[in-house]
């Protein structure tokens, strides 16, 4: 898995900056067409998802960029839900060819930031503010453990009579 130093260089902040871009030129396509209340929603949820993610990251923990990653997904809801609402409006029947592609990006947005929330759920890193000479020893420790582990495991697996339940030959395969 790379590790990004930069917010800018995140996959799902580049797309969460495509979405605000794409939600810009829409709004300009539909001018008048929207109230001034909409138009300001659209865009300020739009623009929040990226800067959300960009909050989260540089705020230095695991658990305040959790709550930020969801916030950000929210507010690619929040953006799904517009363009729900807008894709019904009679007036903007020419546009639905744009709304539903902004739709998409918005959803995939979403999905990014759950499987990143996902992933950070289940690290035991807690972020850059935490991180220390002690720390990263200590996490490298843990991993190394693991892994010694593992590879004791399989090699204790291996001398087993081969009729063992726990034989290599006799595990279940998944699906």
């Amino acid at each position: 898995m790379p590790t990004y130093q930069r917010f800018e260089d995140l996959p799902v902040w580049q797309s969460a900056i495509d979405l605000a871009e794409q939600v810009d030129a829409f709004l300009t396509a539909a001018k008048d067409r929207l109230s001034w209340s909409k138009r300001d929603q659209l865009d300020r949820a739009s623009l929040s998802v990226s800067n959300n993610i960009a909050e989260g990251f540089e705020r230095g923990t695991t658990n305040e960029l959790l709550s930020l990653i969801y916030i950000a997904r929210g507010s690619a809801g929040e953006v799904r839900s517009m363009l729900c609402l807008l894709e019904r409006l009679p007036a903007l029947k020419d546009l639905r060819s744009q709304i539903a592609n902004l739709k998409s990006l918005a959803e995939s947005c979403s999905r990014q930031l759950r499987a990143w929330a996902d992933s950070l759920q289940n690290s035991d890193i807690e972020g850059q503010r935490r991180l220390n000479d002690r720390t990263r020893a200590a996490y490298q420790k843990r991993l190394a453990a693991r892994q010694g582990l593992a590879e004791f495991e399989k090699l204790a697996a291996e001398h087993l009579p081969r009729d063992h339940p726990l034989h290599p030959a006799n595990r279940k395969r998944p699906r």
